[in-house]
């Protein structure tokens, strides 16, 4: 009794099982290429879905080695016209529909989950299992444009080398050898004669199917791929073109193994439910490996590399002895740069160590003249001024920013205000960002100094200071100006501040070589401008 349970059993649920696999899921569809759906029996797994082809622009192909029976179904979207569609379908190359309508009576709609709604028609259910289903559509707007979806249920075969066929010859005189001994690894010499090497395949109905690559063994690197399969001048036993594929002598850029790889263009990876190993995939490659002995090789590159070495060192050594005195002429060149600049440097401090105190002592006597005038309130200003100024202009800095000198030129100026009662005003360009740039520390001041005691201190209210700074191209052009009486600019000026000045100019032009520092004097009857423009300062 138990063994009669037990048989009835196991033959329920090898019932179920077959029915599992003749059953459709219809809840679950795939985009099968072109305009077509297709859904699979409930328990396949590995459905490799709509492959397409670089040299088969309008063909998809599906490949279901697990999958018993397919439902195929065409759509439309709204702009699509089904009056105009044809479509033939084919089992095995033999014709079951020819340039058949849709027909519009059983076109269904469909709600689509991105919201977009669909009209189908079923094509049918077909078993598929070591078969091959094949729909052709097109509308009849655009015969020329005929879509082929393929569902293919049998096993991809695994492709096989017929013979290789190596050309020599040159100037239009060619010929060919066929190597049709495909022992493991096969044995190719290529000679100068030589140009290239073709690999003949068995045909198939499928050839687009399979790329084509060459990996140099030696590096691991892929030196040669390609999707196209020629045809022409090569059959086999049964008269059919046998297709081929050419690889230039070049691509071999030294002996050595490479390994031939034929393999469908399958993604293996981009399927629902996919339980494919490499081991699964492996089953589809052909692989074959060349050793290639490439006759001029060694001689040519053993002469190459004697000369080059020879060449490299003989090279090498002479640059190492323009190295040497480069570098050696360079060191003293530099060296006596610095020692310049050092004592440059060193100028410039004792001349700004001379115009601190002439500043200080010009300051003081301005006190002193306020106090003697009895102006307390203004001589305390002053002095509150004069500290803040004191402060900057003992600083060691040797660069300020021109926001930090338009600060000591306005204490300077409101300092000298209270005493003489002008006007003044500094002007900046818009373009000129005072507090990025910078220049040398105390460098408008005794010009400043030089317009307020020589130029308006008479005028009173009637003086004016104008100080400007601006930017043209890369220079930095500073500027002051009074409109005082003028002088003789001929004459040698008997003010320390200006000759000072002077003789700091030339120093800094010694230092910074690279930018040009011009100092240009204007003076007439109606006042004095002095322009200092800083050369690609900025």
């Amino acid at each position: 009794m138990k063994k009669i349970l037990f048989t009835f059993l196991s033959f329920v649920i090898a019932l179920s099982t077959v029915h599992a696999q003749k059953g459709i899921n219809n809840f679950s569809s795939y985009a099968a290429g072109g305009k077509m759906l297709m859904s699979v029996d409930s328990s396949a797994k590995n459905v490799f879905y709509a492959n397409v082809f670089q040299n088969q622009p309008h063909t998809a192909f599906n490949f279901l080695p697990e999958v018993h029976n397919v439902s195929v179904a065409i759509y439309f979207r709204k702009k699509d016209n089904p009056r105009q569609y044809r479509y033939t379908i084919l089992e095995d190359n033999k014709p079951l529909v020819v340039n058949k309508p849709i027909d519009l009576a059983k076109l269904k709609s469909v709600d689509r989950d991105e919201g977009e709604i669909l009209r189908t028609m079923d094509f049918g259910t077909y078993p598929i299992k070591n078969k091959i289903l094949t729909i052709l559509t097109y509308d009849i707007q655009k015969p020329q444009d005929v879509y082929k979806t393929i569902f293919y249920g049998k096993p991809i075969p695994k492709a096989k080398i017929q013979f290789f066929s190596k050309l020599t010859g040159e100037e239009g005189n060619y010929s060919s050898s066929h190597i049709t001994d495909l022992k493991e690894p096969t044995q190719v010499t290529f000679a100068k004669r030589d140009v290239d090497l073709t690999l003949i395949k068995d045909a198939s109905d499928i050839d687009y199917v399979y790329s084509t690559s060459i990996k140099d063994k030696q590096t691991n690197k892929i030196i040669f791929e390609s999707t196209i399969w020629n045809y022409g001048g090569y059959v086999d036993e049964s008269r059919q073109l046998s297709p081929y594929i050419k690889f230039d002598k070049s691509i071999f850029k030294k002996s050595g193994d490479y390994e031939i790889i034929i393999q469908p263009q399958i993604r293996w990876h981009g399927c629902r439910d996919c339980d494919f190993k490499e081991k699964d995939i492996e089953k589809y490659i052909t692989r074959h490996t060349l050793s290639i002995t490439l006759e001029e090789e060694s001689y040519t590159k053993k002469e190459l590399l004697i000369y080059a070495l020879a060449a490299a060192l003989f090279i090498g050594f002479i640059f190492l002895i323009i190295l040497y005195f480069n570098k050696k002429r360079t060191k003293k060149k530099l060296l006596e740069n610095e020692q310049q600049k050092n004592t440059a440097k060193l100028q410039l401090n004792s001349i700004r160590s001379q115009l601190n105190p002439h500043f200080l002592f010009n300051a003081l006597s301005g006190i002193q003249n306020l106090m003697n005038k009895n102006e307390i309130d203004n001589a305390n200003q002053y002095l509150s001024k004069f500290a803040r100024l004191t402060r900057n202009v003992l600083d060691s800095k040797e660069l300020i920013s021109l926001s930090q000198e338009k600060t000591l030129l306005d204490d300077y100026l409101q300092m000298e205000q209270l005493r003489f009662g002008f006007q003044y005003e500094i002007n900046h360009s818009n373009d000129l960002d005072l507090d990025i740039v910078e220049i040398p520390s105390m460098l408008l001041q005794p010009f400043v100094e030089n317009a307020v005691k020589h130029g308006i201190a008479k005028k009173a209210t009637e003086g004016k200071v104008t100080i400007t700074m601006v930017k043209q191209g890369n220079d930095l052009v500073l500027s002051v100006g009074d409109n005082g009486n003028g002088y003789d600019t001929q004459k040698k000026s008997d003010g320390l501040g200006l000759s000072l000045s002077n003789n700091r100019v030339a120093l800094l032009n010694s230092i910074y070589r690279k930018n040009r520092f011009t100092l240009y004097l204007q003076s007439t009857a109606s006042g004095t401008k002095i322009t200092l423009t800083l050369t690609d300062w900025l």
